[in-house]
């Protein structure tokens, strides 16, 4: 165990080489990537969100980041590219991005944000493997909830918003408020130049995709190959499964987004990375305009036909033990990395103005 001084010493050390990197002109940021896990090491074995970018990018240089919860960060002096791994969750997300924003050894008013992550995905909007660029993010985390076995019969589901008491609440609560965030709406230009940047971009398919999608029997999109997509994001803490909660999910984001947003992936931490990024754009700090989000398919929302909730919950417990971890894993650098090397090494067109959509 190491000796309470030995502790102090080595945090007195951290704290000084921070001041005085702030004693100095700021380490120049032109993109953040953000990845929200890693499995195992940084570099060498099986590769989780964030290893892909160290290795293939590359980011090089390790960069200290104590009082974080991956502890280190990765970047990139050519390219002038930074790599977080946030930890999952929408705490850990809204903490790291936090602590580098208020970081003195960088100054992101310029920097892109692109975070680059795995999630599940509706097979009545796509297939695992897929990449899908959000132009919305959805609150799914924040609500009112009656349980199933006590709700009217004439309600879709128990959840209601938070400000209301009714599924259907009209007049639509507010989407900002002080119970919370619910919808944010990414720069469209932004998102649709992504989007056109990548969306010819071949993914790879499978035997183990195949069978996967196969068993999505009624469910057209689901049977198509991954592909490079748009679609809507919905961000909660809890790993919901199954049938019904695809379709509140489908529903809430209609509701949310006054009938205009598609359902298409699911994740925990988005609503937190808007939420923080926005809370920093207000001082000045970022420019929450600047901010992407990438999620790419590594498992369906729901069971398929013949099998349920429970049994697809039991097959796919374990974020390794998604049918389409790999694939996701690979497809969220393979995607994501093209939209971050354009914007560094095109600093010229894109450090005063955001691209305009293709």
């Amino acid at each position: 165990m190491k000796s309470v001084s030995t502790v102090f010493g080595a945090a007195l050390l951290s704290l000084c080489a921070l001041g005085s990197a702030s004693a100095h002109a700021p380490i120049p940021v032109r993109v953040v990537v953000v990845t929200t896990f890693e499995i195992g090491k940084d570099t060498g074995d099986t590769a989780g969100e964030y290893q892909n970018w160290i290795e293939k990018l590359p980011l090089q240089k390790t960069i200290p980041a104590p009082g974080t919860d991956h502890d280190v960060m990765h970047y990139n002096p050519d390219l002038h590219v930074l790599g977080i791994a946030s930890g999952e969750g929408p705490e850990h997300m809204a903490s790291a991005i936090t602590a580098l924003v208020l970081d003195p050894r960088f100054d992101l008013r310029q920097a892109y944000f692109v975070l680059a992550g795995i999630g599940g995905i509706d097979p009545n909007f796509g297939t695992i493997g897929s990449a899908v660029w959000a132009p919305r993010v959805i609150n799914g985390g924040l609500s009112h909830l009656i349980d199933p076995r006590e709700i009217p019969a004439s309600w879709p589901d128990g959840f209601t918003p938070v400000q209301g008491s009714t599924p259907d609440e009209k007049p639509r609560p507010s989407l900002h408020s002080g119970m919370g965030d619910m919808e944010y709406t990414l720069d469209p230009a932004l998102v649709q130049w992504a989007y056109g940047l990548t969306k010819g971009i071949a993914l790879p398919d499978n035997d183990g995709l195949k069978a996967s999608r196969l068993r999505y029997t009624g469910f057209a999109a689901a049977q198509k190959p991954p592909s490079v997509q748009l679609g809507d994001t919905i961000s909660g803490e809890t790993f919901w499964v199954g049938a019904k909660m695809n379709q509140w999910a489908e529903r809430w984001v209609k509701y949310w987004t006054d009938g205009q947003g598609v359902m298409a992936t699911t994740a925990e931490e988005d609503v937190a990375f808007c939420q923080a990024l926005a809370l920093q754009g207000k001082a000045g700090r970022v420019d929450p305009k600047r901010a992407l989000i990438l999620r790419t398919a590594s498992n369906f929302d729901m069971q398929p036909p013949g099998q349920s909730a429970a049994q697809l919950l039991s097959d796919e417990a374990h974020e390794t033990g998604f049918s389409g971890f790999q694939a996701s894993v690979d497809a969220a650098y393979t995607v994501g990395s093209v939209v971050v090397k354009e914007l560094a090494t095109h600093w010229d067109r894109y450090e005063k103005a955001l691209p305009a959509a293709r």
